[in-house]
């Protein structure tokens, strides 16, 4: 059984020729895979930016896909956008890191933020027909949440209301999270953290964004120092 588990994700990797994925950006929409509430222990194949199952045009489709990337868990069950995933199409995927941009003195520096153990990312999924095909595309968004002391430090745009992060699950959260019985507002919303007890590493990488950045390679994550930013940051 153990075989043929492994012969269907292979099966399933088939497509994302993308892989693997060292640095994406959501505004890509690559493909990756989940674990839904429908079948935890096989991954899905889904494209980043949830497209609702209501959406009726490719033009509609367009417009509202690079608006669903992120889905805020304090409101997703009052977005028209997620509100229906919220309650029955709930899903994890599994990352090394994640990357955020510091602002110090009108330059941007590139973080990679990983957790020890990989715990999943808690993200919602939707399944939209195509009506000019037919064809079934999996999406999904990640949900974020309130970000901790080391977020404030590093995603310091002042653009922004507050640091943001994914949503972390621990193991208990990651099966309460895929349990399709539990209602999200009544029931599950509540066990879920601000993240305060996630303890995250991070360091300096090189540039994200413009001519010097080097694509979607291993090394990506690699440190680089930027003397320039010691001691004022990098003291988490």
């Amino acid at each position: 059984q153990d075989l043929k588990a492994i012969d269907e994700i292979i099966e399933k990797l088939g497509p994302l020729t993308n892989l693997p994925l060292h640095h994406a950006s959501g505004f890509s929409h690559p493909d990756v895979l989940i674990y839904t509430n429908e079948d935890p222990f096989y991954p899905m194949v889904a494209t980043w930016g949830l497209i609702p199952h209501w959406v009726h045009s490719i033009e509609q489709q367009k417009k509202i896909w690079n608006s669903t990337l992120n889905a805020r868990v304090e409101t997703i069950s009052e977005k028209p956008a997620f509100r229906d995933s919220v309650q029955e199409k709930r899903c994890i995927f599994y990352v090394d890191g994640f990357y955020e941009h510091h602002h110090f003195n009108n330059q941007t520096y590139p973080f990679f933020i990983h957790r020890k153990n990989n715990e999943p990312l808690a993200a919602l999924w939707s399944n939209w027909v195509n009506p000019e095909d037919g064809g079934i595309i999996n999406s999904f968004s990640v949900v974020t949440t309130v970000g901790n002391g080391m977020m404030a430090k590093i995603h310091n745009n002042q653009k922004l209301k507050e640091p943001r992060m994914p949503l972390m699950l621990s193991d208990d959260m990651e099966e309460q999270w895929l349990a399709s019985t539990l209602d999200f507002e009544g029931e599950l919303k509540g066990l879920l953290t601000t993240n305060d007890n996630i303890e995250l590493q991070a360091h300096t990488v090189g540039k994200l964004r413009g001519k010097k950045y080097e694509g979607n390679i291993a090394s990506i994550s690699d440190e680089v120092v930027y003397k320039e930013l010691e001691p004022e940051v990098l003291n988490f």
